[in-house]
Order: C-alpha cells, then sequence, then structure tokens
C-alpha cells in the first residue's frame, strides 16, 4: 500500500507547480524542519513554494536556511497543497479554515486522522522529518545540505536527541546520511536542543520549582505570571518537558501551560518503553504518538490539571 500511495505523491508533486506547504501551530522542530525540509527541496526543483507557519518559526530554529522565507499566511493562487507533522487538520491554525482539502498529507502520528487526499502515514518512524529522508530521492529531488539541516533538526528535536523510546538504528542511520551532506549535527543539537535564552532560563526556573510528582507521574506547571515576570515571549514551555523527561524514577513525564485564552496546554512523555501517552492526549482530542503527545484543553489550570492527572493514572494503569 504504501508502494501505492508513495507512487502517489512521486506523480502528483511532478505535476505540480505552485505549492503550499504548511504545518502545525506552535511549531516544533519536526514541525519546522519538515516544512522546510520539503518546501526546499520542491523550490530547487523549480516549483513556486509558500511554506507556511501560522504562528512563523520559533528563535531556536531562525538558523535554518530559508526560515526567513516562511509566512504566517498563504496567498495568491496555488495548485497543490501539502501538509507535514500534522495530525489534526484545525492545527493548520485559522489561515487554513477555508483552505479546502489537502492534496498530500505526509505524518508520523499515529493519531493522524488521514484528511489529505493522499495521506503517507508512517506511525513507526520517529519524525515526519525521518519519512521525507527516506522518501525525497525516491520522488526524485536531491537533499542538499540546507535540506539535510532541516531535516536532520526534525530528527533530532522528535527524539529529545536521540533519547525517546522510539528511537531505532534506522533513525540514527538516517542521521549518518543526512550528516554526509557536510552537516554539522552538533552545532544543530546545541541550537534546538541546549541552547537557551535568559528569559526562557527564568521560565524554566519557574517551572521547576513547581515540580510534583506521585504515581509514577513527574509533572510541572507554567503560569502566565511565570511567564510574565521572566519575560518569556512564547506561549509554549521552552522545551521544559525535556528537562522533566531526564528525572529518574517515573514513567511519565508532563508540562502544563496556562494560555492567554483560557486554555491549558498539555505534554506528555513516556518514560519507559511499552507506555503510549498517545490514548490520553487523543482522549483530550489531541494528537501524538506513544513516545510524546500533546493537547490544548479549554478550561482553568486549577480546574484542568487534577482531571488531567487523574485520567493520566487510569488511562496507562498508574
Amino acid at each position: 500500500m504504501d508502494k501505492e500511495i508513495t507512487g502517489a505523491i512521486k506523480e502528483r508533486l511532478a505535476k505540480a507547480n505552485k505549492v503550499v506547504v504548511a504545518s502545525h501551530v506552535r511549531p516544533d522542530g519536526d514541525a519546522v524542519g519538515s516544512l522546510l525540509g520539503l518546501g526546499l527541496a520542491l523550490m530547487d526543483a523549480g516549483k513556486a513554494v509558500q511554506m507556511v507557519l501560522a504562528d512563523g518559526v520559533p528563535a531556536s530554529f531562525r538558523h535554518l536556511e530559508g526560515s526567513d522565507l516562511v509566512v504566517k499566511a498563504p496567498s495568491g493562487e496555488y495548485d497543490t497543497f501539502i501538509t507535514v507533522d500534522c495530525a489534526d487538520f484545525k492545527r493548520t491554525g485559522k489561515v487554513f479554515e477555508n483552505f479546502g482539502q489537502p492534496d498530500i498529507n505526509i505524518d508520523h502520528h499515529v493519531t493522524n486522522e488521514q484528511y489529505g487526499k493522499i495521506n503517507l502515514i508512517e506511525a513507526e518512524e520517529v519524525a515526519t522529518a525521518a519519512i521525507l529522508t527516506n522518501h525525497l530521492p525516491e520522488w526524485g529531488f536531491t537533499i542538499t545540505k540546507p535540506i539535510a539541516a532541516a531535516l536532520l533538526t526534525g530528527i533530532i528535536t522528535d527524539t529529545l536527541g536521540f533519547r525517546t523510546s522510539n528511537t531505532t538504528p534506522e533513525a540514527l542511520r538516517q542521521c549518518a546520511m543526512l550528516m554526509e551532506t557536510g552537516v554539522n549535527m552538533p552545532d544543530l543539537y546545541m541550537r534546538s536542543l541546549v541552547k537557551k535564552s535568559f528569559p526562557a532560563a527564568k521560565y524554566w526556573g519557574a517551572g521547576l520549582s513547581s515540580m510534583e510528582h506521585a504515581n509514577g507521574i513527574v509533572w510541572g506547571t507554567l503560569t502566565l505570571e511565570d511567564r510574565k515576570r521572566a519575560g518569556y515571549g512564547g506561549n509554549d514551555d521552552a522545551d521544559l518537558i525535556n528537562l522533566i523527561s531526564a528525572i529518574d524514577g517515573n514513567k511519565v513525564g508532563m508540562i502544563f501551560v496556562e494560555q492567554n485564552d483560557n486554555h491549558v496546554k498539555i505534554s506528555w512523555r513516556a518514560l519507559e518503553p511499552g507506555i503510549d501517552v498517545s490514548k490520553v492526549a487523543k482522549h483530550f482530542n489531541g494528537g501524538g504518538h506513544a513516545a510524546a503527545a500533546g493537547a490544548d484543553i479549554p478550561g482553568k489550570l486549577a480546574e484542568v490539571q487534577p482531571l488531567v492527572l487523574k485520567i493520566t493514572r487510569e488511562m496507562l494503569g498508574l
């Protein structure tokens, strides 16, 4: 079936002239890396391409070549619409509300809703960037150094630096192949996972001081007031979940991030093999994969947090 799907994508891309490529709101490294990897490959092939992220490119990924070409909304005519790393079409943002069905949907989330005309969903891959690493050459595109840097960033970030339980020998082989283009992987690793701005570090401090653990779950909380005091401009957790995931003696890591629209953004990480946090996220209308998932839940933090912790324990048997 996959050969039939990848063949259909190859044919569709060959005919495409004006392409819109999009990913999800609050983009992570895989969203940005997949968007740039595919977008730059299409541009190199002579296509007119709009790369769209409704929330723009986070500061930690603006060093990637092509990031300055990403826009926050599509404009003008197009003949092909592609989404990458987006399990739920609504997560592309309001700018795509009346845009119509995507022609191609490429993703690795097991919770993907298969909303495209053609859907390439490879849940066994560690990142959508890994799917593109495998298939871009097959579709007739050359993986240049800038494309490799984008794809490598996607794989590095979605595996938390090769620390998630779904990291495979194949993922490491993909990275080795991408490095052979001349990309400096240690530099990409530092920029995407290690380096932090001063406000982000202060924001982390608030999250670390809030940490609790019980029943195999360790979690932190970031409030609107924490964000304001730190001077942190993002509406995410500044990747604090990656640090929480490194805390020993737990089975699941979580972060609760209060949003200014009366929502709470929640991220889950499985800290042991065999735990599937995507089913908990799906219960709350979120998505993801077994090792990492997230959801946006309406309501006040004080009400949402105890409910989510209770359901997480029940669904995962903790």
